[in-house]
């Protein structure tokens, strides 16, 4: 079975609640953005750390600190999430050079394909886009309290 995993889609829920924050401007606490999309504070902070690591997220210290998008979220892709948390996506292991069937496998170029289609939905989807989704779909206003 295809899936993203668990880290990959709460990773994007994390990114996406701090994009929506950024809407007022402040940082967001590990607590605060844990708590909104119900998750252990310590896998939040498991995500934000790998996240920070891969310059999608800032930290900031003291009273006003917590998280912050280190740039635009129409320039995060839902693929710089992803490969930032996850590493590569690969759909299929046959994908690869080293594979033993590369010159006669009937399937691989299926493979390519679908890898390609899939490759190019997550790189031309943005944080900024999936915020635009979450607003249009929410029909209770997005709290920002703390």
């Amino acid at each position: 079975m295809l899936s993203i995993s668990t880290k990959g889609r709460y990773a994007l829920r994390l990114i996406v609640r701090l994009a929506l924050l950024s809407d007022i401007n402040r940082p967001a606490r590990k607590r605060e953005i844990a708590g909104q999309e119900d998750m252990s504070e310590d896998y939040a902070e498991q995500l934000l750390i790998r996240m920070k690591s891969g310059g999608l997220i800032e930290s900031r210290r003291g009273v006003q600190g917590g998280f912050i998008l280190a740039r635009s979220p129409d320039r995060i892709t839902v693929a710089d999430v992803l490969e930032t948390v996850e590493g590569p996506i690969q759909l299929a292991p046959c994908q690869a050079e080293n594979c033993a069937k590369t010159t006669d496998c009937i399937t691989r170029d299926l493979w390519n394909e679908v890898q390609t289609a899939l490759l190019k939905i997550l790189r031309n989807t943005t944080v900024a886009q999936l915020c635009e989704r979450a607003r249009k779909h929410t029909s209770t206003p997005i709290s920002y309290s703390i």
